[in-house]
């Protein structure tokens, strides 16, 4: 799934414009700037009318398609700060010109050559100081260690340097260079006899998914002739697929007339072919808004259980209240999960010790009758109380209500190929394994309950989720 912020960071910006052209539009009506910059202080009396808001409908939808066309609202990243701002004046210039058009016809005198000139100059400043404001913005955070995202580029050969390099020359970009994947074991000794000052070769293009597997990868920029190497990339965007990965084809200008009629950008007068993960953008959103009232609300609700089982550890069995671990959550990003803590404080470091005892199938460990659990961790593993810490890893955008269950990090490194598509999202506190009797569920058919959540997904589906966990949780269906 993508990522959402930036998502709606766009949504916005689309919404800020067509805010600032109307919103200008009805000052210079209503103040007169001709009248004001002489010396005067007029404020219009106005009337409305039908033709008025047939006009205004008129301006807002031409505005519209104009910035739409100019501006292209995407989440794309590979686009230069000199391009989007020339694409705003465009659009700008084209609004105002617009504006003249619909006032004429309508009739609107307030709309002289002084005042449509004085449209024009506010409406581009406006747009064009958001822009650089915003990059600026991105800039200090990216400098800062936020906001990047890691890029694998496949291709060793002298056009994949070129256009790395373009991209390491714009930081506000926000993008780490991963590593190179050498086409063939000829690129990548040709490599190794060239020197490359921080760009390394992680392997050959046979090695593709080890290196999907050990690296951490956000988007693959492909730089190989479509014509030779087409069965490779498509193998690549398969496996890009399988993980949620962003894939870019930079293909050259041969290649590149051959995809006119696909979704081509263009960075630097070089063709971009951009693949995206995800388009439901509307139910994301609407994802992310019911993690977060949900979450809060149970936060305030449950509360005083919350601290009342805090006091009980503490009081019960020495150790801190919470056990903190670290998970694998969505594209191999690790963060702290939070649970109740229900064992004896040393229980990490006893659990090789029983590893004979497992009695799951897979990398996952589970005991049923696990000796290192507390008397009252017992109870709250059974009613699922000790998951309610997680509430404030989905509060924080961490988790969600409903995704695959966070793993260990040891217990990714050893996962079949398939089973990491289920790091292409975010991690949930619960899920249909959760649903479906948990620790009486086979490993295999775990991952595969995962497998259909992700390529099924729907905002239903989630709620469908979240009213059975319910009575699973009050049932206490396949818990240990």
């Amino acid at each position: 799934m993508i990522r959402l912020r930036h998502k709606l960071l766009i949504q916005m910006f689309r919404l800020f414009d067509q805010l600032v052209l109307m919103a200008t539009a009805l000052c210079i009506i209503y103040f007169r700037p001709e009248i004001v910059l002489q010396g005067g202080n007029h404020v219009l009396q106005a009337t409305f009318h039908l033709e008025d808001a047939v006009g205004i409908l008129v301006l807002a939808v031409g505005w519209v398609g104009i910035f739409d066309y100019f501006v292209r609202y995407k989440a794309d990243r590979l686009v230069a700060l000199h391009t989007q701002l020339k694409n705003m004046l465009k659009a700008t210039g084209l609004s105002a010109f617009w504006l003249m058009v619909v006032s004429a016809v309508f009739g609107v005198k307030s709309f002289n050559v002084l005042n449509i000139l004085v449209f024009f100059l506010v409406v581009t400043l406006v747009g064009l100081v958001s822009r650089l404001a915003l990059r600026m913005i991105l800039l200090s955070a990216r400098r800062s260690g936020y906001n990047y995202r890691y890029l694998l580029v496949v291709g060793a050969n002298q056009r994949a340097c070129q256009i790395t390099a373009r991209i390491e020359e714009k930081p506000e970009l926000g993008y780490k260079i991963v590593g190179f994947v050498a086409e063939n074991p000829e690129a990548l000794e040709d490599w190794e006899n060239r020197r490359h000052e921080s760009w390394k070769a992680l392997g050959e293009l046979s090695e593709i998914r080890r290196i999907l597997t050990e690296e951490r990868v956000d988007e693959i920029i492909v730089c190989l002739p479509v014509d030779a190497r087409f069965s490779d990339i498509t193998r690549i965007v398969q496996h890009a697929r399988d993980l949620g990965i962003v894939v870019r084809l930079m293909p050259d200008f041969a290649d590149g007339t051959l995809l006119r009629n696909m979704h081509v950008e263009h960075f630097e007068n070089e063709y971009v072919v951009t693949l995206f993960r995800e388009q439901m953008l509307v139910q994301l959103l609407f994802k992310r808004l019911l993690d977060t009232a949900i979450s809060l609300a149970a936060i305030i609700v449950l509360l005083p259980v919350m601290l009342l089982v805090a006091a009980l550890i503490k009081l019960t069995s020495p150790g801190p209240v919470l056990f903190v671990q670290r998970r694998v959550g969505m594209n191999q990003r690790q963060f702290k999960l939070y649970k109740f803590r229900s064992m004896v404080a040393n229980a990490e470091q006893r659990k090789s010790e029983l590893m004979h005892l497992n009695e799951q199938d897979g990398p996952a460990f589970k005991i049923e009758n696990d000796p290192r659990i507390t008397p009252i961790g017992r109870f709250i593993r059974k009613t699922s109380i000790d998951e309610l810490p997680q509430l404030f890893n989905v509060l924080s955008g961490e988790m969600s209500l409903v995704g695959p269950r966070p793993p260990l990090p040891e217990e990714v490194s050893k996962y079949e190929w398939l089973f990491r598509k289920r790091l292409s999202v975010k991690p949930g506190i619960t899920c249909i394994w959760q649903i479906s009797g948990r620790n009486n569920v086979s490993f295999d058919r775990w991952m595969q309950m995962d497998h259909e959540y992700i390529e099924n997904w729907s905002l239903l589906l989630d709620l469908k989720i979240l009213l059975k966990t319910v009575p699973a949780v009050l049932t206490s269906r396949g818990a240990s």
